[in-house]
């Protein structure tokens, strides 16, 4: 098989690893790819909103598949073209997306599906939003209706700090991302994200894992896109993987496929679980990130027939996934300033080394300089990655080649985990 990954980061990284283990893969190519997957792929300059290159390329490498891994491409309507161009794709359509590219729109569909999740208003004035939080008691979650790279949500705990995050949304911090601002009651509970495969009209689960929003120790500091996960986590018990199946991920996934917007691709559902059981944060059209990671390792089946099988309609005819018995887990080392104005440009050395067969890097936002050095050109810049026994030798395998990599200028979480490990 020919296939065409969409994408830079680090999930696209996991992606690419994978894909490449397959013995159906005879040609991986990744655009516009990172160095790390350099020795995985062939790399191709193009940008993942590029709709109309990306469907050019995929023509002339005679692509059996593509993958997108960003939510950026599927907002942009690259399943859309790609269907048009009858060229098999796995991602949903710009309209199935919506599911995370409209916060908005999700919470509608949440009230017409009967989706347990929190109470909500949506605003497009600020002073309507402000007065707005009248109806809700602190802290109070203040989002931006639109995509903003895991960094438009505000948990505030005073309304002077909510009435800014109103203000900084719709102000335009998050461009056309904020032009609508989405307030949520507050729900207490232990985060979890499930995910579940779709070829809009089978539905699979595809493993879990627990992220670190903050940017922190001790989950202090703003939101980010996340700064480590692990899985497997204990919040996952099997009757709150079946609640979710039963109560979001497939309603989901039927309602959206009743509404004429069949759902082919991951469902990334992000939840609280709380003493009623599982309640909606957020939906993700894709595989997460950090999140895809740690699945990617843990994950003992061949991947590619999961995904063309979601692309093709085939996902009834292929059996349950297998999983490593191995915890996993992914720590994010980001760049100074992260998440609100990272620095780029700075050296990073010692990542090529040889960590051992359970430790693997994955490249978020790196890129190679004039002088062919690498270098940080993101926030999340790498991702160490290992596996163990159980989570605590992951974690110590993560933690002792992050000791070995030299790259001053980054800083990372040195408590992920510690849900599970108590530490």
């Amino acid at each position: 098989m020919n296939i065409l990954l969409i994408g830079s980061g680090g999930r696209e990284h996991a992606l690419a690893w994978k894909i490449a283990d397959s013995p159906l893969v005879s040609r991986l190519v990744v655009a516009p790819g990172n160095p790390g997957m350099a020795n995985l792929a062939e790399l191709v300059a193009l940008k993942p909103t590029d709709v109309t290159g990306i469907v050019a390329l995929a023509r002339d490498m005679e692509a059996d598949l593509v993958v997108i891994g960003p939510e950026v491409s599927i907002e942009a309507g690259l399943a859309d073209a790609l269907e048009a161009a009858e060229i098999s794709c796995f991602g949903p359509t710009a309209a199935a997306g919506q599911l995370e590219s409209s916060k908005a729109f999700t919470k509608a569909f949440c009230d017409r599906h009967n989706l347990p999740t929190a109470a909500w208003r949506v605003y497009d004035k600020a002073d309507e939003a402000r007065a707005g939080l009248d109806v809700f008691t602190p802290p109070y979650v203040i989002k931006a209706d639109g995509l903003a790279a895991g960094k438009g949500v505000v948990i505030a705990q005073d309304r002077a700090t909510a009435e800014a995050a109103i203000d900084d949304v719709l102000g335009g911090r998050f461009g056309t991302a904020g032009a609508r601002v989405v307030i949520e009651d507050f729900i207490e509970g232990e985060i979890g994200s499930l995910f579940a495969l779709s070829d809009g009209e089978t539905t699979r689960i595809f493993g879990s894992a627990q992220d670190h929003k903050r940017a922190y120790d001790g989950e202090t500091g703003p939101n980010t896109g996340g700064m480590g996960t692990y899985s497997p986590a204990p919040v996952f018990t099997p009757d709150l993987i079946e609640q979710v199946r039963t109560r979001l991920a497939e309603p989901a996934l039927a309602g959206i496929a009743a509404e004429g917007k069949p759902y082919r691709g991951a469902l990334f559902v992000e939840l609280m679980a709380t003493p009623e059981g599982p309640r909606l944060i957020e939906f993700n059209a894709r595989f997460g990130d950090p999140e895809c990671q740690v699945l990617m390792l843990r994950l003992e089946s061949d991947i590619v027939p999961y995904l063309l099988a979601c692309a093709t309609g085939t996902l009834s005819h292929i059996p349950d996934p297998v999983w490593r018995d191995e915890a996993a887990i992914c720590v994010v080392l980001a760049a100074e300033g992260y998440p609100d104005a990272p620095v780029s440009g700075s050296i990073i050395r010692g990542t090529d080394q040889d960590f051992g067969p359970d430790v693997v890097i994955f490249h978020a936002g790196t890129s190679l300089g004039p002088d062919g050095v690498l270098q940080a050109s993101g926030g999340r810049v790498l991702n160490v990655c290992a596996r163990g026994s159980d989570l605590g030798q992951a974690r110590e395998r993560a933690y002792a080649a992050i000791a070995r990599i030299d790259w001053p200028e980054g800083f990372h979480r040195t408590d992920i985990g510690w849900r599970a490990l108590g530490q």
